[in-house]
């Protein structure tokens, strides 16, 4: 608004006159330069005399009473040629067109180059900082719910494949070393949320995808500059959408649940003998929690529209 303001009155006020220069007379002065001059006005055919703003850093010589013995000074000034003022002195500090478009654009072009240059680094984070941090935080969220639906359906695979070539032992201590029983501990110790997790999982990876995909150009200011402006309006649309389904998921804390699900179905890989150890054990002390499980894991696959068979018991453990 100043830096208009100083256009307006740039554009609408009188200007500058055209002015000559010409040879003035001082007839007083003092030290901060304030004196009186006569200068010879050609238009009116008389001497005229005004107060003026010497230049008070000349030579001293040039300064009343010391020019040339008569007491009198010598400077230069500007005489007005045109308009109803022609004849008369000009000077920047007393002319009538003030001295405002200065002031107003001395205070308004520092006030552009803050906004501009302050809009621009409040800007750079959001293209370089915030969306690239928002796409991986999406990026690893997306793969912790594909590891967790992963690693379930692995461990159900397996007690399915271990089914088929065996069964439960109907003793107890006979299920030591046995892949079916091991396979059937592994999810009752990942607990009863596991196969809720992994869906929930399942499904956020696949909201995931298509957002993320299109929301790749959004990663960094390079990627985002070389694509078009339909497809960087796509990436700011799935920015949105991606802001929006980890605001559910931090919420509902499903990073961390996926990742201690997955830890806990990946549980005995690394030591297979204390797994067969823990699972004879808890087989002996829970062989009917484990026979539920088995048959609701081995059931058919219902078709669309069919329920599944409900839970005949409580197969899972609730603290470890």
């Amino acid at each position: 608004m100043l830096f208009a303001f100083a256009v307006g009155l740039y554009a609408t006020g009188p200007g500058m006159p055209d002015v000559r220069q010409i040879d003035l007379t001082v007839l007083d002065e003092k030290p901060d330069g304030s004196c009186t001059v006569q200068w010879n006005d050609p238009y009116r055919h008389r001497t005229g005399e005004a107060s003026y703003r010497c230049d008070p850093t000349r030579a001293d010589i040039l300064k009343a009473p010391r020019y040339d013995g008569s007491g009198q000074g010598w400077d230069t000034g500007y005489m007005i040629t045109e308009g109803p003022r022609r004849g008369s002195l000009w000077s920047l500090s007393t002319d009538e067109t003030s001295s405002w478009p200065e002031i107003l654009l001395a205070l308004g072009t520092p006030l552009i180059a803050v906004g501009l240059v302050g809009g621009n680094l409040r800007a750079i984070p959001r293209v370089l900082g915030v969306q690239t941090r928002l796409v991986r935080r999406a990026t690893e969220l997306s793969e912790a719910a594909g590891r967790v639906a992963d690693a379930y359906e692995r461990a159900v695979a397996a007690v399915r494949d271990a089914s088929r070539l065996e069964t439960l032992p109907q003793e107890t201590g006979l299920g030591l070393g046995s892949r079916l029983v091991t396979s059937l501990w592994i999810l009752r110790e990942a607990g009863p949320e596991a196969g809720g997790i992994a869906a929930a999982g399942r499904d956020l990876a696949d909201r995931l995808h298509g957002p993320l995909q299109a929301a790749a150009p959004a990663a960094g200011l390079r990627t985002m500059l070389q694509v078009g402006p339909a497809a960087r309006s796509k990436a700011t649309e799935a920015v949105t959408e991606l802001r929006s389904l980890l605001a559910h998921a931090d919420e509902n804390n499903l990073l961390e649940r996926f990742t201690q699900t997955s830890v806990d179905l990946l549980r005995g890989q690394d030591i297979p003998d204390f797994v067969a150890l823990a699972a004879g054990a808890d087989l002996a002390r829970h062989p009917a929690a484990y026979h539920d499980l088995l048959t609701e894991l081995t059931a058919p696959a219902a078709l669309p529209g069919t329920k599944k068979p409900p839970r005949r018991g409580r197969w899972w453990r609730r603290s470890r």
